[in-house]
């Protein structure tokens, strides 16, 4: 079986959803989403095995641009976390209601064959068609199906939409210099180049732009919040859980290999900028009423420490920063799953207006505290060996960005145990809360399972991503 498979179960699932009607789209969607799971399953064994499963045809003749995708370590990685959290995020939107409901479950599975493109490109064009079409369904999901009222919402996600599409376009003109030099976009031409120090400073710029408003980094984040506030619980998974991810792989497949020189150059400037994320993203949660607003900012600052860590050329800091990419997809979708939890029962995202929801959910409370633990990097959870790994990194760097890096450890401890006490313990709300559901508590195992499993036993996925990791890095130590 080759790669495409997985896109093309995919879009057609995006088909079959629409037309299946709304009764039965949130079903029609998780069973292609599961078989797509199953299928990058099916991928990662071929390659345990030594199999090829890369796809590669001409697409278009002149200019040469071919459909190529890419199986690799780090490619499967990022397939398995977009394909099983697509699953897992429409798992937990069966207690749920949409308008629209065809529609809407068809935006996702098109948005998943999207961000599964993005990760498996390896021509630069189809990498750039796949990173643009992964905008339009989070456009419409947030637009149609998102929270308060219509004209805030439309501002929010209109901003997010003109502002990485403009980063964008940046990238773009450099892909159309490149392939003026190499003849080609495949990944292994362009990685081939001898760019001069300028070429690849404006290279890198170019790459920045695109990926800085995408994951976020300051100062260009400021799309961030209000969206995440603003569109469905769904969208708001997707965004933080999976495409947010598209940047901070980018920066390890196409712009550090491609302008090291930069990279090099810059360095204490990038990470600097990764860490004042940390700091920045952790005080501002502090001060937040609006509980998906703390989870927003406290995943800018997750986020911030993931870059810095890509941005240490080192093979500690590409393999930390993998990891935490992976382990914190989960635990942000099962944090803002126990949010939407929380609000299907109150009506409300305001952490002033809840409490006391341990005397009525105990199963729930339990549930929601070993995910605000995983989240802080609680030993024997993914987040821990993820953090550990960057943090060990920067210490070889500089042991000042270790130190300014770790306050996102204290930091998030007092935000999240914070709003832990105030949002489950205190006095009981006058609304009657429910314990978890057979659904819910379902959703709550999953990722819990493997935050711990993964937290105890990294070794398949720390083998999985390895060989990829020090392919990248030769590529970039080969430029001088």
């Amino acid at each position: 079986m080759n790669v495409s498979l997985i896109l093309i179960i995919l879009l057609v699932g995006a088909f079959v959803t629409f037309l299946s009607g709304d009764k039965l789209a949130s079903k029609v969607a998780l069973l292609f989403s599961i078989v797509a799971a199953a299928a990058s399953i099916v991928i990662l064994n071929q390659y345990n095995l030594g199999q090829n499963a890369n796809f590669v045809q001409q697409w278009i003749a002149q200019p040469n641009i071919s459909f190529a995708l890419k199986v690799d370590g780090l490619s499967i990685a990022m397939l398995l976390l977009t394909t099983v959290l697509t699953a897992v995020i429409i798992l937990s939107s069966l207690g749920s209601k949409f308008e629209n409901a065809k529609a809407f479950y068809a935006l996702v599975l098109f948005m998943s064959f999207a961000m599964v493109g993005t990760f498996l490109a390896s021509d630069g064009l189809l990498y750039y068609v796949f990173w643009e079409l992964a905008l339009v369904p989070i456009y419409f999901i947030a637009l149609l199906w998102g929270n308060g009222d219509s004209e805030s919402r439309k501002r929010a996600v209109v901003k997010f939409f003109i502002y990485t599409l403009a980063g964008s376009l940046f990238m773009l003109v450099a892909f159309v210099y490149m392939y003026q030099k190499a003849g080609s976009l495949l990944l292994e031409d362009l990685y081939r180049l001898n760019l001069s120090a300028d070429e690849q400073f404006w290279i890198f710029l170019a790459f920045f732009l695109a990926y800085a408003i995408k994951i976020p980094l300051i100062p260009f984040h400021t799309w961030q919040a209000a969206v995440y506030q603003k569109a469905p619980t769904v969208g708001t998974m997707l965004l933080s859980g999976i495409m947010l991810k598209m940047g901070l792989y980018s920066v390890i497949r196409w712009q550090l290999p491609l302008t090291a020189l930069a990279a090099k150059e810059y360095m204490f400037v990038f990470i600097g900028l990764g860490i004042a994320g940390v700091i920045y993203g952790s005080i501002v949660a502090l001060r937040q009423r609006d509980l998906k607003k703390l989870l927003a900012y406290s995943s800018l600052a997750h986020v911030g420490l993931i870059a810095a860590g890509t941005y240490t050329l080192t093979l500690d800091g590409l393999r930390g920063a993998v990891l935490q990419m992976i382990a914190h997809g989960f635990v942000v979708v099962g944090l803002f799953y126990a949010a939407e939890v929380l609000f299907r029962r109150y009506e409300t995202r305001l952490i002033s207006e809840m409490g006391g929801v341990r005397t009525q959910a105990p199963k729930f409370s339990s549930l929601f505290l070993i995910l605000v633990l995983a989240s802080v990097a609680l030993p024997t959870t993914f987040n821990f060996v993820g953090e550990f790994t960057v943090l060990y990194s920067l210490y070889g760097i500089n042991v000042w960005f270790a130190i300014l890096g770790g306050t996102t450890i204290i930091l998030g401890a007092y935000y999240m145990l914070k709003m832990y006490q105030y949002v489950m313990l205190g006095e009981t709300n006058t609304k009657v809360f429910a314990d978890v559901t057979l659904s819910e508590a379902l959703t709550f195992i999953i990722i819990i399972g493997v935050l711990f499993f993964f937290g105890m036993y990294p070794k398949p996925i720390t083998d999985l991503i390895t060989p990829s990791l020090e392919e990248i890095l030769t590529q970039i130590n080969r430029i001088n």
